[in-house]
C-alpha cells in the first residue's frame, strides 16, 4: 500500500481567494440600510484562523487586520446584526457539501462548558462544566452537529440559562437577554428545539444520538418518538428495564385503612439494571467493525437486545433496542436505547450506536481550530455572534477540505489551517507598531492596578467604619 498524495504548489495558488469567495455567500447578512458590517465579518473570521495564542479581539488587531480591537469588539458584542439567517445558511451549505460524499446523515446533540469568573457572564452559574469534568462557575452552550460518518460540523447552538438567570429580569436586562429569550428551558428543550428547526428547514438527517446526560430525560425520547425520529440515546448502566412486558394493573388494597388504590402500578415487578445483563446468558455477543480510524480500524464486541424502558415507574409499551458496546479488551461498556425498527441490522445499530464521537470531534476542532471557547464577552449577543462565526469559520475549513481532497485524502482541518496561515496575508507589524502595543499593555496594566487599589481603600474604610 502507497500513500497517495498529489497536492502541488499550483493547487494552493488556485485558492488563495477562497475566503473571499466562500464568504460572499454570508455578506448580505451583514448590512442593513443604514449599516454594512460585512468586512469586519471577514476580518473576524481571519482572525479566527491566523490568531496566534489565545484568540481575543487586541491580538485579532495586533497580529491579522487593520481594524482595531475596538472595531471587532463592537462587531461581535453591539452591532445589531442577526445570526437566524446566518445558522440557516451554515445548515443548507453543510448539507450540500456533505451530499457530495458516500455516508448516513445524521444528528448528534452535545454541550460544551467554558469556564468563567466573575458573576456579569450572561448563563454563568455554578454548574457541570465537561470541559474540565467538575462542577464550577461556568457557561454551557449546547450545540447542534451534523455529520454524514466522515466529516462533521456543528450546525446550531444554543446558550443554557439555568433559574438563578431566566427568574432575574434586572440580571437579563444587563446581559441584554431578549425577552422571548428568558423562558427557563432545559438542556433537553434547546436540543430538541434546534433539531426540529433543522428538521422544518428541510436538513436531511436518518437519526439523531446523544449522551447519557439526555439519554436518561425520557421525556425527551418521548418527544421524539411521537414525532417519529429515530434515536440513539447512551443511557447509565443503572437505568432500570424489563426484558418482558410486565402486567400493569390497579393493585388490590392491602389491609382495612386508607384509600383504595386508583393509579395503575407495576403488579410484579421484574426490572433489572441494564449492567446486570452483562452477568447473563441474554446477550449475543459479536464482534463488529464501526469505522476507520487514524490507527486503522475500530472493532468491539458488541450486543443488542429488545427491552422495555420504563416511564414514570411504567413500562412503555412498546420495545426499544439496548444496545452495549464493549472495547475488545474490555476497558469500556457504554448502553444506548434506540427505537430504530426491528429489523435493522446489527452492523448498522452498532455503527449509529457511535457516531456521537463526530460532534465530540467537531467541538474539539472548533475550540483548537476556531478559537469557540476563547472570547472575551459578557452579554447575550457577544456570545452568539461569536458562536455563530466560529461555525461559518469551520463550514469554510470543511469545504476547503473537501476542495483538496482529491489531492491529498489524508488532509485534516488543521493541515488546511496551516496552509491558510501561508496564503493569506498577515498583518506586518513595524517597531513603532510594536512599541506602540507595549504602551497600551502598559496601559491597561496601570489602569488595572489603579482599580485594584481604588476598590482595597474601598474596602478598607468600611472594615474602618464597622
Amino acid at each position: 500500500m502507497n500513500i497517495y498524495y498529489n497536492l502541488k504548489l499550483e493547487d494552493i495558488k488556485e485558492r488563495i481567494d477562497s475566503l473571499s469567495k466562500f464568504y460572499e455567500s454570508f455578506r448580505k447578512y451583514f448590512r442593513s440600510k443604514t449599516r454594512d458590517v460585512s468586512s469586519q465579518g471577514m476580518e473576524y473570521i481571519k482572525g479566527l484562523l491566523l490568531c496566534e495564542g489565545r484568540r481575543n479581539m487586541n491580538k485579532m488587531s495586533e497580529q491579522v487586520t487593520e481594524i482595531n480591537g475596538q472595531a471587532l469588539s463592537h462587531f461581535i458584542s453591539k452591532s445589531p446584526w442577526k445570526e437566524d439567517k446566518i445558522i440557516k445558511e451554515i445548515g443548507k451549505e453543510a448539507v450540500k457539501i456533505f451530499s457530495k460524499e458516500p455516508g448516513e446523515k445524521s444528528f448528534i446533540i452535545d454541550e460544551s462548558g467554558t469556564e468563567k469568573d466573575g458573576k456579569k457572564s450572561v448563563g454563568v452559574s455554578r454548574q457541570y462544566c465537561g470541559s474540565i469534568g467538575k462542577t464550577d462557575n461556568c457557561q454551557v452552550g449546547v450545540y447542534l452537529g451534523y455529520t454524514n460518518g466522515i466529516e462533521s460540523i456543528l450546525i446550531d447552538k444554543r446558550l443554557y440559562l439555568p433559574k438563578s438567570w431566566t427568574e432575574d429580569s434586572k440580571r437579563c436586562e444587563e446581559a441584554g437577554i431578549p425577552e422571548e429569550k428568558r423562558e427557563f428551558k432545559t438542556k433537553g428543550d434547546l436540543a430538541l428545539e434546534m433539531f426540529f428547526k433543522a428538521k422544518k428547514r428541510g436538513i436531511p438527517g436518518e437519526y439523531i444520538s446523544m449522551d447519557g446526560f439526555y439519554g436518561q430525560q425520557p421525556e425527551l425520547l418521548n418527544k421524539l418518538e411521537k414525532a417519529e425520529e429515530i434515536y440513539f440515546a447512551d443511557i447509565p448502566g443503572d437505568t432500570r428495564v424489563y426484558l418482558d412486558l410486565p402486567e400493569v394493573g390497579v393493585p388490590p388494597k392491602k389491609g382495612k385503612r386508607g384509600r383504595n388504590p386508583i393509579k395503575n402500578r407495576v403488579l410484579e415487578d421484574t426490572a433489572i439494571e441494564v449492567k446486570e445483563l452483562l452477568n447473563t446468558d441474554q446477550l449475543d455477543w459479536q464482534v463488529l467493525k464501526i469505522r476507520d480510524i487514524q490507527g486503522g480500524e475500530l472493532w468491539i464486541n458488541f450486543a443488542a437486545l429488545r427491552v422495555y424502558r420504563i416511564y414514570e415507574e411504567l413500562p412503555v409499551e412498546k420495545p426499544v433496542w439496548l444496545l452495549i458496546r464493549e472495547d475488545l479488551d474490555g476497558s469500556y461498556i457504554k448502553f444506548t436505547f434506540s427505537n430504530a425498527k426491528d429489523t435493522t441490522p446489527l452492523d448498522v445499530l452498532a455503527r449509529r450506536q457511535n457516531t456521537r464521537y463526530f460532534v465530540e470531534r467537531a467541538i474539539e476542532d472548533a475550540k483548537g481550530l476556531a478559537g469557540m471557547d476563547e472570547y472575551q464577552v459578557t452579554g447575550w449577543r457577544g456570545w452568539n455572534h461569536h458562536m455563530t462565526m466560529v461555525l461559518i469559520t469551520m463550514l469554510f475549513l470543511i469545504e476547503l477540505k473537501q476542495l483538496l481532497f482529491t489531492k491529498a485524502p489524508m488532509l485534516t482541518l488543521n493541515d488546511i489551517r496551516e496552509i491558510l496561515k501561508q496564503i493569506i496575508p498577515k498583518k506586518i507589524l513595524s517597531l513603532q507598531d510594536r512599541l506602540n502595543i507595549i504602551y497600551k499593555k502598559h496601559l491597561y496594566r496601570f489602569r488595572s492596578r489603579l482599580s485594584r487599589l481604588k476598590k482595597q481603600k474601598k474596602e478598607f474604610r468600611l472594615c474602618f467604619v464597622n
